[in-house]
């Protein structure tokens, strides 16, 4: 029997375990958390982090998997690639280049130089660096750490109405691992991901998702719908970018997640990430809207099978997070109604009664989610948001 290492047992992971127990693998988890979701689901549990590569590099040497992948988190990506190189096993990417998909000052270097077009920006590694490119900003900027992700320490400051400055550096430099921050261009318009896999080095788009996000000044993802509703001509300016980014962080075989702001000056990149998307776009929106089953693409890939990225079928997908107001979780209502609603196809609340909840700074504050179906993206949005009125949080 083959075995294999995922990294991470969060609810995000799951479907990459039930993967792989369906492919007949002995599946080990590695995780910090040991009440992470998907160690129930494994065959044996590993209490590591998956950041810590020496660690897992150590394991790997014990147990000798065939296999070491991650699913759906950042951080995780650069250590499948440092241990499978120790190990000379294939890797995707190359950890040099899963460093550039993970650190945000790594990636806008790469970008520059590669010519994808990204927002202006600036690196800082203190407070007295953050005073001193303030000036050259516009009145509205973003501050983000250089390293993490879930818009966890994203803000954006506005010169006008944030006096301030050392608290919202603060809130920032807690979420940077590394202490280094990014100053940059605020770009305003639509924002979209975009779902690709490469195969051999040829990045296939498979989809592109549109997004919705809190008000200012955080920036969480409250939503996404598949497939975008933007023009034509539009999209085709989207997946040029993205094509650009892939083929700069070297992914050869695998999925990527890309991120893009359509400015008024055209597309330009967030970010991308050298795995497959969070917030169940590419476990549930991709699979409902496009038919493609990415992690089955993954899992091809691995076994060195045919990859199936080719579309079955053009429907819509939509996923509403559940948020509530700051207090302590007292009821939630409404979540047998919603699941009888035509075209709701699961609701999911993470929250227990008496966890403390607030209106979402980052992507762990969120409350619940929705997914539902329809024949196109506007139905799928329609449904999404009717079942989402229906829900009522009570705190006290």
């Amino acid at each position: 029997m083959e075995s294999i290492f995922i990294l991470g047992a969060s609810r995000l992971q799951v479907p990459a375990i039930k993967k792989a127990k369906e492919k007949g693998m002995f599946v080990y988890v590695l995780d910090y958390d040991p009440n992470a979701v998907g160690i129930s689901l494994a065959d044996k549990f590993l209490k590591i982090s998956t950041i810590d590569k020496e660690a897992v590099y150590k394991v790997a040497l014990e147990y000798k998997p065939d296999y070491i992948i991650t699913s759906t988190s950042d951080m995780p990506v650069r250590t499948v690639s440092w241990v499978n190189e120790k190990l000379g096993k294939e890797t995707d990417i190359s950890y040099e280049g899963a460093i550039c998909a993970t650190d945000k000052v790594s990636m806008r270097k790469l970008m520059k130089k590669k010519d994808v077009p990204i927002p202006n920006y600036y690196e800082i590694h203190s407070y007295r660096e953050f005073l001193e490119v303030i000036p050259k900003m516009e009145n509205v900027f973003i501050l983000k750490p250089a390293d993490n992700a879930a818009s966890r320490g994203v803000i954006l400051v506005n010169k006008k109405e944030n006096t301030n400055y050392k608290a919202l550096y603060d809130y920032c430099e807690q979420y940077s691992r590394s202490g280094v921050a990014l100053v940059e261009e605020f770009m305003t318009g639509p924002e979209v991901s975009v779902e690709a896999y490469s195969v051999d080095g040829i990045p296939h788009i498979i989809t592109i998702t549109d997004k919705m996000v809190t008000e200012k000044p955080y920036f969480v993802e409250l939503g996404h719908t598949e497939p975008s509703r933007l023009s034509r001509e539009q999209q085709d300016d989207i997946k040029r970018v993205a094509t650009a980014a892939i083929k700069a962080i070297g992914m050869l075989n695998g999925p990527t997640h890309t991120e893009i702001k359509v400015t008024p000056t055209g597309a330009k990149l967030v970010e991308i990430a050298a795995r497959l998307g969070g917030d169940f776009i590419t476990s549930e929106l991709v699979p409902l809207s496009t038919g493609v089953d990415m992690i089955e693409c993954s899992f091809a890939s691995l076994l060195k099978e045919d990859v199936p990225v080719e579309k079955k079928f053009q429907r819509g997908s939509a996923i509403r997070f559940i948020q509530g107001e700051k207090g302590i979780l007292k009821q939630i209502n409404g979540i047998e109604q919603v699941k009888s609603i035509d075209g709701v196809v699961d609701v999911e609340i993470y929250k227990n009664i008496g966890d403390i909840i607030c209106k979402p700074q980052n992507s762990n504050d969120r409350v619940g989610h929705i997914i539902a179906v329809g024949e196109n993206a506007d139905k799928a949005a329609q449904v999404a948001e009717q079942a989402l009125g229906e829900i009522e949080v009570i705190v006290d």
